[in-house]
């Protein structure tokens, strides 16, 4: 069974590199690079989550999926879309109804910066416009009843704009698990990579003992 963790916007694969260090350095998990993810033109939300569910797909067995941020919205997506596929899930500062107000924000500030302000981001600054806007509608709220496997949200505690969405997905997910981790803000796996792991691990080792 493979392990997946996906990666946030801003984000690289390598952003992982300690957290699955700290798990115990598992080789038998993928790091995808939703940059490199041929999208066959202008980016937007649906085709990134095609080439993403491609990858998951393209695993034989069943998958563990842990994203964070816009990594934990395709994990979620495709969870609600192939509840039989995914062994857990671990959702990260993640949302489940794209809140158009934060995503307008984000997306005014996105015009005001350079193109060169987007070098390390991975996406250029027209293909993060185009992906942010095109997220904007997306509700999982009435289809995350279809999600049966083992779930743990996850959240840090200074991160104010994800912490709600993060306690009403672990109460409307059946069976799932949440954990605040206190002083961290979004981007947990680069603030506290070995909080995490521990967090994850046991995770691991007491819901899903096969994974």
């Amino acid at each position: 069974m493979k392990k997946i963790y996906v990666h946030g916007l801003g984000q690289a694969p390598d952003s992982w590199k300690k957290t699955i260090e700290y798990a115990g350095g598992d080789k038998n998990c993928l790091c995808p690079d939703l940059t490199k993810m041929n999208c066959g033109g202008r980016v937007t939300y649906g085709s990134l989550y095609a080439k993403f569910s491609d990858e998951c797909n393209r695993c034989h067995d069943s998958v563990s999926l842990c994203g964070l941020s816009l990594g934990g919205v395709l994990a979620l997506n495709y969870a609600v879309e192939y509840p039989e596929k995914v062994h857990s899930l671990i959702l990260i500062a993640a949302q489940y109804k794209m809140p158009k107000r934060l995503l307008t924000l984000q997306n005014i500030l996105f015009r005001m910066m350079p193109e060169s302000a987007f070098a390390r981001m991975g996406f250029s600054k027209k293909d993060s416009i185009s992906l942010c806007r095109t997220m904007s509608d997306l509700d999982f709220g009435k289809s995350l009843d279809k999600i049966t496997c083992p779930a743990l949200i996850i959240c840090g505690g200074k991160d104010s704009a994800n912490l709600k969405a993060s306690k009403e997905m672990a109460g409307a997910i059946k069976g799932s698990r949440l954990a605040v981790v206190s002083g961290a803000g979004h981007e947990i796996n680069m603030e506290v990579p070995e909080k995490l792991a521990k967090i994850i691990r046991d995770f691991y080792e007491t819901c899903c003992t096969s994974a």
